[in-house]
């Protein structure tokens, strides 16, 4: 066994001398990045062959494809980082990324084959030379990047990687074969691999330098949302009368009060006086009583006409169409134990059975709209000091 400490030992230099004309090389890890290509190019462009399993689901086309993406965006930092890790930026700086790609691209369609694990079980990283004089197994290897054979320091406090030859080495030989052959656990990602990596040296319109510019200003913003906090559009709300009316600032605040509404169970919508406030709430409001949710208005009292309008059959209504069915009540109601308020019987009204609260608060220039409310809510002038009151 010879170890290595990548400071006065590396692992590259080792596999220089190791890997031979004619040598099979297979690799077991996380990443793969074509810098470290470019430090061994002369040796892996005379292998016979290159084997590398990505150690996690990399690549790997999805179970149920949805709609065909007509631009790729890298998901993962294990897929970005073919172009080069984030400790490669100095040699992604030198401009040389596009002869690089093209190089390893064309050898990759000559000698190398890339596979991925599709399931969650974990796999150790390791790495193998067989050729007819030699036999050697390098491990761990966590990536087959320029800081894991030793290039560049990263930000590791050390990165000790053992080598050893047969009969040792011959074991991690075979257990890459019966990884490699299990067609249960294993899938080819060879042209993708080729297509990401084409990308770097093809020549891109404008179009698509411009959404890559979008998704990487807005990339955690699209990674926090999913299919389940998205607004259901089978209910049919864009079809109603009240989405036409809205302005496309509207219809874009309206799927964001939905979005936060099914992630953290309320929002507060501040436009500025005039923005239409009310019209985006009540498109809200159509939203969830398409899904057959009970909804409350809480309003002032000097309000309550323009609410009671908007869900009448009158002729001064312009949504009479959408058919909306709220209760609307006044923030002075919740304060009350009793008594007869814009039609409703306070003694005998279910408080918990409301799905969806919308409270406009005149002050603050503000709507807060709550989900899931089980008990009265007493609101007090300022959104900062409302309470609630068991009962």
């Amino acid at each position: 066994m010879e170890i290595f400490d990548n400071i006065t030992k590396v692992v590259r230099d080792d596999l220089k001398e190791k890997i031979k004309p004619g040598s099979r090389v297979s690799v077991v890890a996380a990443c793969f990045s074509m810098y470290a290509y470019k430090e061994l190019k002369s040796q892996l462009e005379k292998v016979e062959e290159f084997r590398f399993i990505f150690a996690s689901p990399t690549f790997i086309k999805e179970s149920a494809e949805k709609q065909k993406r007509k631009f790729y965006i890298p998901r993962l930092s294990r897929e970005n980082s073919l172009y080069g890790t984030e400790f490669e930026i100095k040699l992604r700086n030198e401009m040389t990324q596009k002869a690089i790609a093209r190089e390893c691209a064309e050898w990759i369609r000559k000698k190398a084959k890339f596979k991925s694990n599709v399931t969650g079980e974990y796999m150790g990283g390791f790495m193998t030379v067989a050729s007819d004089a030699v036999q050697t197994a390098y491990l761990p290897i966590n990536g087959f990047t320029t800081v894991d054979i030793g290039c560049e320091r990263g930000n590791n406090s050390y990165n000790m990687v053992n080598s050893m030859e047969a009969p040792f080495s011959t074991q991690y030989m075979q257990l890459f074969d019966t990884i490699w052959n299990d067609k249960d656990k294993m899938q080819d990602v060879t042209e993708m691999i080729i297509s990401n990596i084409s990308t770097a040296y093809n020549e891109n319109s404008p179009e698509f330098i411009y959404f890559m510019t979008l998704y990487n200003v807005f990339s955690e913003f699209l990674a926090d949302i999913s299919e389940d906090v998205l607004p259901n559009e089978d209910t049919g709300f864009k079809r109603s009368k009240i989405w036409d009316m809205l302005y496309d600032f509207q219809k874009d605040a309206v799927l964001a009060i939905i979005n936060k509404l099914e992630r953290y169970n309320g929002c507060i919508l501040a436009d500025s006086v005039g923005l239409g406030k009310t019209f985006t709430a009540l498109a809200v409001i159509k939203y969830y009583e398409n899904r057959n949710k009970t909804v409350l208005v809480l309003c002032p009292k000097k309000l309550s006409e323009n609410w009671n309008t908007y869900k009448g059959n009158y002729v001064n209504n312009p949504i009479a169409s959408d058919r909306l069915n709220y209760d609307v009540l006044f923030h002075t109601d919740l304060s009350r134990t009793g008594g007869v308020s814009n039609g409703l019987d306070l003694d005998r009204l279910n408080w918990g059975n409301y799905d969806l609260v919308v409270s406009r608060f005149v002050p603050c220039s503000a709507i807060a709209v709550l989900m899931g409310v089980r008990q009265k809510l007493m609101l007090v002038k300022s959104l900062k000091c409302w309470r609630r009151i068991p009962g």
